[in-house]
């Protein structure tokens, strides 16, 4: 196998059009919610789908702890200079990626309120700490 060559996607059979219906969302920008019980293979279809596009994945693990500033990003100290940071929502947007946030539903309302102008017609990320607002592939 040629070590430069790209990995297949991860083996997702599809049940119905969902891959044809998720290719027409990408080309038309729109977002997807993906609904389904624990293990019906949601993330695998995403990481599928990802391959498959080839296009990046940043995948969160959504949880009530989770902050808005974990998604989007944070100025840290590193060496003795504050720099900012971003988050795999930001590294998605820049990187013209796929942002998987599992298990959404538990987020806080801080969190999934950042999403708005992402999901809707704007198509832009937000980063108030920084002035920035990026505008989604």
């Amino acid at each position: 196998m040629n070590a430069h060559a790209p990995a297949p996607p991860p083996l997702y059979r599809p049940v119905a059009d969902e891959c044809a219906v998720f290719e027409a969302a990408h080309r038309a920008g729109l977002p997807l919610l993906l609904k389904g019980p624990t293990g019906c293979g949601k993330t695998r279809f995403v990481e599928h789908m990802a391959a498959r596009l080839a296009l990046p994945l940043f995948t969160v693990a959504c949880h009530d702890d989770l902050s808005a500033a974990d998604l989007i990003g944070r100025y840290l100290l590193r060496g003795g200079e504050t720099e900012w940071v971003d988050g795999p929502l930001t590294r998605a947007v820049r990187a013209g990626g796929i942002a998987y946030l599992d298990e959404v539903v538990e987020a806080r309302k801080d969190v999934t309120v950042v999403l708005h102008p992402l999901t809707d017609d704007r198509r832009r990320l937000l980063i108030d700490r920084t002035g920035e607002e990026l505008a989604a592939p």
